[in-house]
């Protein structure tokens, strides 16, 4: 299944990702795809802050890999993949069990190789032609999806 969105301002990407964010239960990855600066991290940090109880900073962990926060009802992951230089460094991060008990957001899913899991979320940015432009397009084949992006809007 696929859904696409046309966004002229950041402001409907962070949007699109807190109306996202409260369908989101353990165990939930989404793959965010796009070339730098796409928008892919400013996504996670609308999510994520929207599923925090008690606000808090949301930075990029593109030198940290992985950064955890706890959610109200389990913990949530963000990975940026960028710098892994093998698909075997994803298991010392932690990721293969958090894709089972956490909700995961992971940057530069093409690093995981063979360990991508099957019943994530992709979700692609594309810079457009306008300044703010992306078309942010989500694909999916696990039926658990339906539901939950069945109201996802602007």
């Amino acid at each position: 299944m696929k859904r696409s969105f046309q966004i002229s301002t950041a402001g409907q990407t962070g949007h699109l990702a807190r109306a996202l964010a409260p369908r989101l239960v353990m165990g939930d990855t989404i793959l965010l795809t796009g070339d730098v600066g796409a928008g892919k991290t400013h996504f996670a940090r609308a999510l994520i802050q929207s599923l925090l109880e008690t606000p808090e900073d949301v930075p990029s962990p593109t030198f940290t890999l992985v950064q955890v926060y706890d959610g109200a009802q389990c913990e949530i992951w963000h990975a940026d993949l960028y710098r892994l230089g093998d698909p075997s460094e994803v298991d010392e991060l932690g990721l293969i069990d958090a894709f089972d008990d956490a909700i995961c957001l992971i940057e530069w899913p093409d690093r995981l190789a063979g360990l991508r899991p099957a019943e994530a979320l992709d979700i692609t940015l594309e810079a457009t032609d306008a300044e703010t432009g992306r078309n942010l397009t989500a694909t999916w084949s696990d039926p658990k999806w339906d539901a939950k992006l069945a109201e996802w809007n602007l």
